[in-house]
């Protein structure tokens, strides 16, 4: 393989620029603007170059009102108009749910725009990212993004997954494209990645600039039950085996059928991130006939703490053969951020110290200065889709 067995160059020199871009900023200047994610016309909420928030609500009647965002909640405080306006502390870069609390009730804030994320409909709130360009709206050729609504009969019940098929596809009746299988976290859903994880634009940005080969990306629910798995879908739990299931017999055939796929196992990948990425390598491991490449963003298996991983009895003893793994994945990607909590570096560490155990070949990235967060999954995806698919 290519390509070196982690990115962390690449991180450094990342990061040394944040740091010169920030300092050049203006991070402690109250430069208020609309946010990016404000429904039309909307004035608040309102961020900083620094990463501060500023949200404001009208409620004349409310005893206590508060900003919710990062863990912590701000007061706001009340004008003769019963207007109140609260800050927060600056953010990391990048996307963040967040709402706000009034009189003890948690509201999505009415001047957001809506984001299906932390298991409901809410408000979510974009903090300018010094690397934004490359998951920006420009002025190169755009892909279309569809919502594909299907029967499942393994679990009785209608689903829909987006599909983004890259620019040119409908002009040329003929070209057949690779495909990427790409999944969300725990108690998010299929809008996230073409929502707050803006994968499509990646793509695009990347074709454009001739870094990625043009690929279709399907992107389905995580979540999928059986009539006879109520339990889990009361508690809003994944269940894994039956969402492998509807990947490998329904979702795979159906986009084979429906679009201009290359239908073998050297043309098609599977990530996600967190759960995601939990899922789809338990999915890759089981079904080494379909796939080719990974992709593992902030999560590998579950694992919760950096102790040794008996490579024998890991998932059934599928990481045992470094040799063979090697020869059937062409590319073995994991990701992090810099910033990530408990349990997720050790997790990965362990799985990464089992996959060097092993010999298993394997490209790490670290995303500089984020935690488990949309800007970390949005770098991954960069990443990871400039390697696949080439020769």
């Amino acid at each position: 393989m290519k390509y070196k067995h982690t990115l962390t160059m690449l991180a450094v020199t990342f990061f040394s620029h944040y740091c010169i871009a920030q300092a050049g900023n203006g991070m402690d200047a109250d430069d208020f603007k609309p946010a990016s994610t404000n429904q039309p016309g909307k004035k608040y909420p309102q961020v900083t170059a620094g990463g501060k928030v500023r949200a404001s609500i009208a409620a004349p009647q409310a005893l206590k009102v508060q900003l919710d965002i990062g863990g912590k909640k701000y007061d706001m405080v009340k004008d003769e108009n019963g207007v109140w306006t609260g800050e927060s502390m600056p953010q990391d870069e990048g996307f963040h749910y967040y709402q706000l609390n009034i009189d003890g009730a948690s509201v999505p804030d009415p001047g957001s725009l809506y984001f299906y994320g932390a298991g409901r409909w809410g408000s979510g709130i974009e903090i300018p990212a010094t690397d934004q360009d490359f998951f920006a709206l420009k002025d190169v050729r755009h892909g279309l993004l569809s919502e594909n609504i299907y029967f499942s009969k393994i679990t009785n019940a209608w689903r829909r997954c987006f599909v983004y098929t890259p620019a040119g596809y409908t002009e040329n009746s003929k070209t057949r494209y690779p495909v990427l299988y790409l999944q969300h976290g725990s108690f998010e859903d299929e809008t996230g990645w073409a929502t707050q994880g803006k994968a499509n634009l990646i793509l695009d940005n990347l074709v454009a600039d001739k870094k990625a080969v043009p690929m279709i990306i399907v992107m389905d629910n995580g979540y999928a039950y059986t009539p006879q798995d109520t339990a889990a879908a009361n508690k809003r739990m994944p269940s894994f085996g039956t969402f492998e299931k509807v990947m490998v017999n329904e979702i795979i055939p159906m986009i084979d059928t429906k679009f201009r796929t290359i239908t073998n196992r050297e043309h098609r990948a599977i990530a996600g991130l967190s759960m995601g990425a939990n899922q789809t390598v338990r999915i890759l491991m089981n079904n080494l006939d379909k796939f080719s490449f990974f992709g593992g963003f902030s999560g590998t298996a579950n694992y919760p703490s950096a102790e040794a991983i008996d490579p024998a009895t890991f998932m059934d003893g599928k990481f045992r053969d470094g040799t063979a793994f090697n020869k059937q994945v062409k590319i073995f990607f994991l990701g992090l951020g810099t910033k990530e909590p408990n349990p997720f570096p050790g997790s990965v560490g362990a799985f990464r110290a089992m996959l060097d155990k092993q010999g298993i070949k394997h490209v790490y990235y670290e995303s500089p200065q984020t935690a488990h967060e949309w800007l970390t999954w949005r770098r991954d995806l960069q990443q990871f889709a400039s390697l696949i698919f080439k020769d």
